[in-house]
């Protein structure tokens, strides 16, 4: 009898140890998208273009959540503390995860060890541009100039440690050149001087760029991306312009809470693939100046390690630092 009850126990114990497994039933209630970014913004745009389509998906309603603040980092934090239990996702922009963690004395979480990548979304390409009375129209005359008037030409970014800034400390590092950075509170105010001739360069989305350059305020020197865009044809990568190491290829990415059950993982990964290869959401990305970009959960963890490493190291090159 006493073993008997034993094997019970122990059988009980195994089961209360097992890690939750997803159910056949999987969504069984809606299923919450993390935001960390005000609506209308970037992020929040394609938040809400791809939770229409899985809500159709899942049959089941996928409720986009807004909780902005410290770049992203706070709806991360609360990621981090929700249940794995496959009801709380969140598309996270690149520097909340990469680059955050290294700038903020906290963040609370750890982007190696909190999370279940799940994949990625799409990419939202940089591209250098310069208000368009600067005497220079591509890479190599800005560099030429840049040289002969070191530490003369300014850059705008949308923050110190923003990828907009950490971008250009990349570039100074590849091309050898010494800028001065006049950081702004967003791009906005960032491109609005620029236009007005107060900054020479800077380094920011297709989104918030191409208005400008459209109207010829500004000129494009060299997209971030590993290919040239369709709305920039003419545009050379800054690979064509001879720095193959450089991209400023900023990116959106899923992810649940670590230990949310595999099976979960594997058919939200699928259907976002399935999502975003439909024609319709794709060209509504590409609107607001995102392209569509899928990968498995073991090809985004990947990147996000390999990413962790090279923007951290341009985050100490940078000196940011926020308390």
């Amino acid at each position: 009898m006493r073993a008997r009850t034993a094997g019970w126990m122990l059988a009980a114990g195994l089961i209360a140890a097992a890690p939750a497994q997803a159910g056949p039933e999987w969504p069984a209630k809606p299923v919450k998208l993390l935001v960390g970014f005000p609506p209308g913004q970037a992020t929040d745009a394609v938040a809400r273009l791809l939770a229409e389509r899985l809500s159709a998906r899942l049959n089941q309603p996928v409720i986009v959540e807004n909780r902005p603040g410290q770049g992203g980092s706070i709806a991360l934090a609360a990621l981090a503390k929700a249940a794995p239990d496959g009801y709380t996702m969140m598309l996270s922009a690149t520097a909340s995860l990469v680059s955050n963690p290294h700038l903020y004395r906290s963040t609370g979480y750890d982007t190696l060890r909190d999370f279940e990548p799940v994949g990625l979304v799409a990419d939202l390409p940089m591209v250098l541009v310069a208000n368009a009375a600067q005497p220079f129209s591509d890479v190599a005359s800005l560099r030429e100039y840049a040289q002969r008037h070191p530490g003369a030409l300014n850059f705008s970014s949308s923050g110190n440690g923003t990828l907009s800034h950490l971008g250009m400390v990349m570039l100074e590092r590849e091309a050898k050149l010494q800028l001065t950075h006049i950081p702004y509170q967003g791009s906005a105010k960032a491109m609005t001087d620029m236009i007005a001739g107060n900054v020479a360069i800077g380094l920011d989305t297709v989104a918030v760029t191409l208005p400008h350059i459209q109207s010829g305020r500004l000129k494009a020197l060299a997209v971030g991306a590993s290919q040239r865009l369709p709305m920039l044809p003419d545009t050379p990568t800054f690979a064509e312009a001879g720095y193959p190491g450089f991209q400023a290829n900023p990116w959106l990415g899923m992810l649940f809470p670590k230990g949310t059950p595999q099976p979960v993982v594997r058919r939200m990964n699928q259907e976002i693939r399935d999502a975003v290869a439909t024609p319709a959401l794709a060209q509504s990305l590409k609107a607001i100046g995102a392209f569509a970009r899928v990968d498995t959960p073991e090809e985004f963890s990947q990147l996000l390690r390999q990413e962790y490493r090279s923007w951290g190291e341009l985050v100490q090159l940078s000196g940011s630092r926020v308390d």
